[in-house]
């Protein structure tokens, strides 16, 4: 059997952080940065976590999110864990196996929630690329 090829999340992301870049102003300067939300119980939702999402909605399992996110079960699972904790309503929903198997969903709140912080990185984004406009006339 040959193995799958693990998806890099430096390629999607195009930093291996999960750092947020400007665009390139005419100096070659860029602004770098990283949102996340945090709760009372510390980190909510950041890249790392809406990837997982994303993962378990692709494949509807959390073991082979993990796999190919190249993190461990027991990682996954507590950062599943802590999200579900920390939202007033389940984000994700695992079904115990039987005959057609277990697996994992994302519920409607989840989905609502990775478009919702989709957004706010993309203003993010349009943030620092505004800010880095205003730093053109540094070695002018």
């Amino acid at each position: 059997m040959g193995k799958r090829k693990k998806e890099s999340v430096k390629n999607q992301y195009n930093h291996e952080f999960c750092i947020i870049k400007s665009d390139t102003n005419k100096n070659n300067y860029k602004i770098c940065g990283k949102i996340w939300i945090e709760g009372e119980n510390g980190t909510f939702l950041g890249i790392g976590r809406l990837i997982l999402l994303k993962k378990i909605q692709k494949y509807g399992s959390i073991l082979k999110a993990a796999k190919a996110m190249n993190m461990s079960y027991k990682k996954a699972w507590e950062l599943v864990d802590s999200i579900n904790k920390q939202a007033k309503k389940p984000i994700v929903i695992t079904k115990k196996g039987g005959r057609q198997g277990g697996g994992t969903v994302l519920t409607e709140e989840g989905k609502k929630l990775i478009k919702e912080f989709e957004k706010l990185q993309q203003k993010f984004k349009n943030f620092l690329n505004n800010e880095i406009t205003k730093l053109s006339s540094l070695r002018d």
